[in-house]
């Protein structure tokens, strides 16, 4: 399946959108970009890509809110778009959610799924991912 040229060009500009107020920490007016390109999609959204990049970056604006149980809520919905599953970054920042939520079993979980992915790479390109390393070794779940 494909988006009609018209559709992904406003899905797309919307993305960009959202992503340069993300850059400048306006979090609320970039999820707001990113829901209107939540809306666009045919339905069933959660079939398209799309869905997938869109609510992981909600997530990720709503985790730096510190909405963490919202922020959990629209990263397990990228999960299940196509794509979701390979997805490292979806995958860590659910885990920093699932933590901060005192989820700490299903939290490491999540980070133990982003290492697999992506190994290291993903855990010290983020300002705390060394102390979720850190984490992962103590509990024995990698060396």
């Amino acid at each position: 399946m494909q988006l009609s040229e018209k559709t992904y060009a406003a899905i797309d500009s919307l993305s960009q959108q959202g992503n340069t107020l993300m850059d400048d920490d306006k979090f609320d007016a970039a999820i707001e970009k990113w829901s209107q390109a939540l809306d666009l999609l045919p339905k069933p959204s959660v079939e398209w890509e799309a869905f997938m990049w869109l609510s992981a970056s909600i997530g990720d604006a709503q985790f730096q809110k510190k909405n963490y149980l919202l922020a959990a809520s629209s990263l397990q919905d990228a999960l299940n778009a196509p794509g979701g599953i390979e997805n490292p970054f979806i995958h860590y920042r659910l885990g920093q959610c699932q933590l901060a939520l005192g989820n700490s079993t299903a939290g490491l979980e999540s980070l133990l799924k982003a290492y697999m992915l992506d190994g290291k790479d993903i855990f010290l390109a983020d300002a705390g991912g060394a102390e979720l390393l850190n984490i992962l070794k103590d509990q024995k779940l990698i060396v």
